[in-house]
C-alpha cells in the first residue's frame, strides 16, 4: 500500500512537470495606430502573438464621412461629436460602414469590399512570424504588394501589412 502511494505521488509529480513544460505560450496583444492610407484617415491594426507567431489579426480604418449616412463612432452624435469641425461629419468605421465606403470604390473601379479587403490582409497575416512579415515589408513596395495578397486589391496594401508589422512590435515589447 505505502509503495503504491509513494508511485502515484511521483507519477503525479512527474506528469505535472511534464505537462507544465507543455504549456503553450501566453498570448500578446500588440496594437498600432498608423497612417497606412493617405492623410485623411487612420488604421487600427491589431494582433495576438503565441511566441512569434501571429495567431489573430483584427484591421480596421476611421475617416470622416458623412453622418447622414454612415454610423459614426460611439459618442459622434454627442459630445465628442460636437468637437468635429463639419457638423455634418462623423468619425466612423470604414468596416463597420463598408456598404457606404465600397461603394465609392466601387466608383474606382474596385470590386471588393473594404471588408472584405481588410479581412484579406487579416488572413494573410495570421500564421506569419514577425520575421517573416518584416521580410516581406522590407522585401517589397507599396506596388508589388497591391497584387500579393489574394482577395485584398488596394493600392495600401504595404500600409496596411506594416501597420500588421507595428502592432507585433508592440506585442513583442509588451
Amino acid at each position: 500500500m505505502k509503495k503504491t502511494l509513494i508511485l502515484a505521488l511521483v507519477l503525479v509529480s512527474v506528469l505535472s512537470i511534464a505537462g507544465a513544460s507543455f504549456a503553450a505560450e501566453p498570448i500578446l496583444m500588440g496594437k498600432a495606430d498608423y497612417a497606412a492610407h493617405g492623410t485623411r484617415c487612420f488604421t487600427v491594426a491589431v494582433v495576438a502573438l503565441q511566441g512569434d507567431v501571429i495567431v489573430g489579426a483584427y484591421l480596421d480604418e476611421y475617416q470622416m464621412l458623412p453622418r447622414a449616412e454612415t454610423v459614426g463612432v460611439p459618442n459622434s452624435d454627442l459630445d465628442f461629436g460636437n468637437a468635429f469641425a463639419n457638423p455634418d461629419q462623423a468619425l466612423a468605421s470604414k468596416k463597420l460602414n463598408s456598404e457606404y465606403y465600397s461603394n465609392n470604390m466601387a466608383k474606382a473601379g474596385s470590386t471588393v469590399t473594404i471588408a472584405d479587403n481588410f479581412t484579406a490582409l487579416e488572413q494573410f497575416v495570421v500564421g506569419m512570424t514577425v520575421a517573416e512579415l518584416e521580410a516581406f515589408v522590407t522585401a517589397n513596395d507599396k506596388e508589388a504588394t497591391v497584387d500579393m495578397v489574394t482577395g485584398a486589391t488596394l493600392v495600401d496594401n504595404h500600409g496596411y501589412l506594416s501597420a500588421f508589422l507595428a502592432a507585433a512590435q508592440d506585442a513583442l515589447n509588451n
